[in-house]
C-alpha cells in the first residue's frame, strides 16, 4: 500500500514538472551572470545590427563590474537564435520553435530584441506568457502588442516596445508630407507603396487616413510581396496620375529596386517613407547617387547622430570604434538604438528590483524613466515607449534628405533639424 501511494506521488510529481513551463530563476546566485535572449531574424540587417548593439551594451556594463542586484554584481551573458522569420515563406511556427529552443537551453532571464515580423510577434506573447519571461521588442511594429497588453494585462503584462510602432511611424510621415505640401505647393496626389506585411500595411493605412483628412488624395495603395523585386507597375500608374508623392514602406532588401526604377523611368515625384537599404549611410555609394532628394525615416536615432540626443552621438562614435567605420556606415534606420537601449533598460530595471524575479522586474520595467540613445524612455500603460518631437520629454524618430554631395540631413522634426527641405533637382 506504501509502495503504491509512494510511486502514485512520484507520478504525479513528474506530471506537474512536466506540464509545468521552465521559468526563469527569480534569484540569482554569487556569481551567476544574468542571461539575456535574443531570438529574431539575424539575416535581416536589422537584427544583425541590433545584436552588435546589444553585445556592445553588454561589454560597457560588464566592462564596470556588472548588474548591481542587491549588494552584488552580476555579468550580463548574452545568448541569440536565427528566427529567420524575415525571410518569404517561413512560418510563423517555425520562428516560434527556435525562440523556444533559446528558452530552453540557455535558461535566460529576460528577452531583448526580440520579433522582426509583427506576424511572429503576437503569436510569441503566448509564448512569453507561458515563461513569464520580461520582453522587450525592439523592432516588431504593430498596434496590436498594445492592444493585447491593455485586454489581457495579467497574460501579457511581461511584454514591452521601446522601438517605433506604426500608428507612430504614420504620425511622422504625416508630419513630413504636410511640410512639403506648404513648402512647395505640390499637387494634392500620393502614391501609398507598401510591402504586403502586417506593420507595413497598417503603417501605410493609417497615413492613408492621415492625408485624406488633410486634403490629400490618394491615388492608390499597391502592396508588393516580400522579394519583389520589380515596381514598374505602379510607377506607370505614378506617371499617368500626376501624383507628385510616392510614399514607399518596405523593409526588404529588394525594396532598394524601386529607388532605381523610379530614377531611371524618370519619374517627376518626390519618395517619401521608408526603403530600408536607403537608411544606411553608405546608401549614397551603393545607389550610385539616386537617392538623391529622397526623405527617408530613421524610426529611433542613434544609426543618425543627432546633436538634441547627445547619447545618439556617442552611441553612433562608439559604434564605429567597436566594430569599423564601415559597420557603422551600414548600421540600418530601425532597431540598433532600441536593442542597446534595452540592455540598459533592462539592467537598470533589475538594480531598481534587486532581483530578476519577473513579476517585479515587470513594475521595475513600467516605471522606467530614464535618457537613452533614442532620447527620453518611458513606457506608457499598454508598454509602449512613447514617441513624439522632443528628445526631453519622448523618444525620437526622425525624417532625413539625401542631398549632395552624398549626405543625410535631419529635416524632420523641426526642433531637432539641420536644414529644410529641398525639392530634388529632377522635380525642378
Amino acid at each position: 500500500m506504501k509502495k503504491g501511494i509512494f510511486f502514485g506521488f512520484l507520478f504525479f510529481a513528474l506530471a506537474v514538472f512536466i506540464a509545468s513551463p521552465y521559468t526563469a530563476h527569480s534569484q540569482l546566485k554569487p556569481g551567476e551572470p544574468i542571461v539575456l535572449g535574443v531570438p529574431t531574424a539575424l539575416g535581416s540587417i536589422e537584427g544583425r545590427d541590433g545584436l552588435m548593439a546589444i553585445n556592445m551594451a553588454r561589454d560597457e556594463i560588464n566592462a564596470k563590474g556588472g548588474v548591481l542586484v542587491g549588494k552584488t554584481k552580476h555579468k550580463i551573458e548574452v545568448y541569440s537564435i536565427d528566427t529567420r522569420e524575415h525571410e518569404p515563406g517561413i512560418p510563423v511556427h517555425d520562428a516560434l520553435t527556435a525562440a523556444e529552443k533559446l528558452i530552453l537551453e540557455k535558461k535566460p532571464h529576460a528577452i531583448v530584441l526580440g520579433n522582426f515580423r509583427s506576424e511572429v510577434l503576437l503569436a510569441t506573447m503566448d509564448l512569453i506568457s507561458k515563461y513569464k519571461l520580461p520582453y522587450i521588442c525592439c523592432i516588431a511594429m504593430t498596434p496590436l502588442l498594445q492592444k493585447k497588453v491593455s485586454e489581457e494585462y495579467d497574460k501579457y503584462k511581461y511584454v514591452f516596445r521601446n522601438c517605433l510602432n506604426a500608428p507612430q511611424l504614420a504620425t511622422y510621415l504625416g508630419g513630413v508630407m504636410g511640410s512639403i505640401r506648404k513648402e512647395f505647393g505640390l499637387t494634392n496626389k500620393a502614391y501609398i507603396m507598401t510591402q504586403d506585411v502586417l506593420w507595413a500595411k497598417g503603417t501605410g493605412m493609417g497615413l492613408q487616413g492621415w492625408l485624406k483628412q488633410n486634403g490629400w488624395e490618394v491615388v492608390a495603395f499597391d502592396t508588393y510581396a516580400t522579394g519583389s523585386s520589380d515596381f514598374s507597375p505602379s510607377l506607370i500608374k505614378v506617371r499617368a496620375q500626376n501624383a507628385q508623392v510616392i510614399v514607399p514602406i518596405f523593409d526588404m532588401p529588394q525594396s532598394g529596386i524601386l529607388l532605381k526604377q523610379a530614377r531611371a523611368m524618370q519619374i517627376p515625384a518626390m519618395l517619401v517613407g521608408f526603403i530600408s537599404p536607403v537608411a544606411c549611410e553608405n546608401a549614397w555609394k551603393v545607389f550610385e547617387g539616386e537617392v538623391e532628394g529622397m526623405i527617408n525615416m530613421v524610426y529611433e536615432v542613434g544609426p543618425i547622430p543627432v546633436k538634441g540626443v547627445p547619447k545618439s552621438v556617442a552611441f553612433n562614435e562608439n559604434y564605429g570604434k567597436r566594430y569599423g567605420q564601415k559597420a557603422r556606415t551600414e548600421l540600418s534606420g530601425h532597431g540598433p538604438g532600441p536593442s542597446y537601449d534595452a540592455v540598459y533598460i533592462m539592467a537598470n530595471a533589475i538594480e531598481r528590483a534587486k532581483t530578476v524575479e519577473p513579476d517585479a522586474l515587470v513594475k521595475a520595467l513600467e516605471q522606467t524613466d530614464m535618457q537613452g540613445v533614442t532620447g527620453r524612455i518611458k513606457f506608457g500603460k499598454d508598454h509602449q515607449v512613447v514617441y513624439g518631437f522632443d528628445p526631453k520629454e519622448t523618444a525620437l524618430g526622425v525624417g532625413f534628405q539625401w542631398v549632395k554631395p552624398g549626405k543625410r540631413i535631419v529635416v524632420f522634426p523641426e526642433g531637432v533639424a539641420e536644414a529644410k527641405i529641398q525639392l530634388p533637382p529632377y522635380m525642378k
